[in-house]
């Protein structure tokens, strides 16, 4: 039975809460810890089984058996505390962005390493059914070349959003919906094409003026086959429609799932291909759905890690390429350039002092409050 515990219970934990609950037959959570405690104690109201509560999460790993920690605080928090569990010899899965910078993830990746423990990065939407069978579609090479493809990674959220304390600083959030939002849509692009050569982007502040950090950004990144691919992270967009759209020479292909394929006339002008269209649709028909999807899936992936059944899909590497592009974002935005990748650890956004000193603050924040009396949220990826 793998022990785990759960380091911050805001509203993100639920989502770990309920999916470790969905393997009682393998795992058994029996700590929480928040520096709110009555969080904590609110939760394990839910349990049957005996929990232990904690406020300091490093007396918790002192004192508790424990096999793995979720660790789902706020982003700036992320590396010392992973650190530190792994530094105890528990492994790790945290929650997105995996830290505040590249140089914490490569501390993050290395404590891992010198542990010989398991570092996992939530990306839950890598175990949708509708991803996994967009990624196999992809993968069998049925739509060409990847000529163009449209990121768009709309959310919205309210004013009051950013009055929690940790919220709309560069310090403490590390980034706004680019990092926070779009860090779903822009780990599933690299996961499905890979890392691109170079990125130009804008960003600003349309509609929260409490804020620091950006509610909207556009990027383009160029692939070395001069394939373009345009990603649009915001907090503005009312009804939250989120895309992956891939324009492959011979077909396209998106989620949600939708098949188009054109073969040229005569005069160069296009002319539907249902071949093409049925091969595809076939393909994609082909795939099994996930028994378990999204926090659920990413869990059970772990898990069978921890069992030595696998390797974990989504580990620390994944994980800092995925803050890679985020970064690189953030460089071109705020310095007005064209950002060629790899990011090197001379690049001004390669470290968290780095980002504080060079990223563009639009605001100020305005408001400071310790809860929410509602932990209601959407995590998006309903791609059917």
């Amino acid at each position: 039975m793998i022990k785990v515990a759960i380091i911050g219970v805001g509203a993100i934990s639920k989502a770990h809460i309920d999916a470790y609950l969905s393997f009682q037959e393998r795992c058994e959570i029996v700590a929480l810890c928040d520096i709110y405690p009555e969080k904590a104690q609110r939760a394990a109201e839910k349990f049957t089984n005996h929990l232990s509560i904690y406020s300091d999460y490093k007396q918790m790993i002192n004192e508790e058996e424990i096999d793995l920690v979720s660790v789902c605080t706020p982003p700036y928090t992320h590396a010392d505390i992973t650190i530190d569990v792994l530094e105890s010899g528990v492994n790790v899965l945290v929650e997105k962005p995996m830290a505040s910078s590249l140089e914490e993830c490569d501390a993050m990746n290395e404590a891992a390493r010198r542990n010989k423990k398991v570092l996992s990065v939530v990306a839950q939407n890598r175990f949708m059914t509708p991803i996994k069978k967009l990624k196999s579609v992809l993968n069998s090479g049925l739509a060409g070349e990847i000529v163009h493809i449209q990121i768009d990674s709309h959310w919205w959220r309210g004013y009051s959003y950013y009055d929690l304390w940790w919220r709309g600083t560069w310090e403490k959030e590390g980034g706004g919906c680019t990092l926070n939002h779009a860090v779903h849509h822009i780990d599933m692009l690299q996961w499905m094409v890979g890392m691109p050569k170079e990125i130009t982007a804008v960003a600003t502040n349309t509609a929260h003026d409490n804020a620091e950090v950006e509610d909207l950004s556009i990027a383009i990144c160029k692939y070395e086959n001069n394939c373009l691919a345009q990603i649009t992270s915001s907090v503005v967009h009312h009804g939250e429609e989120q895309t992956l759209i891939f324009q492959g020479r011979n077909a396209r292909i998106s989620v949600p799932w939708k098949v188009t394929a054109s073969q040229s006339m005569e005069n160069g002008f296009p002319l539907n291909d249902p071949i093409v269209e049925s091969e595809l649709q076939k393909l994609y028909n082909q795939y099994p759905s996930q028994k378990h999807e999204g926090h659920s899936g990413q869990i059970e992936d772990i898990l069978l890690a921890l069992e030595g059944k696998k390797e974990v899909l989504v580990d620390g590497i994944q994980g800092k390429r995925t803050l890679e592009l985020i970064m690189a974002i953030y460089q071109a935005a705020s310095l007005k350039q064209t950002v060629k990748l790899p990011l090197t650890k001379n690049d001004p956004f390669y470290t968290r002092a780095g980002v504080l000193e060079n990223a563009t603050y639009f605001y100020e924040k305005k408001k400071h409050i310790s809860n929410f009396n509602s932990e209601d949220i959407t995590i998006g990826g309903n791609y059917k």
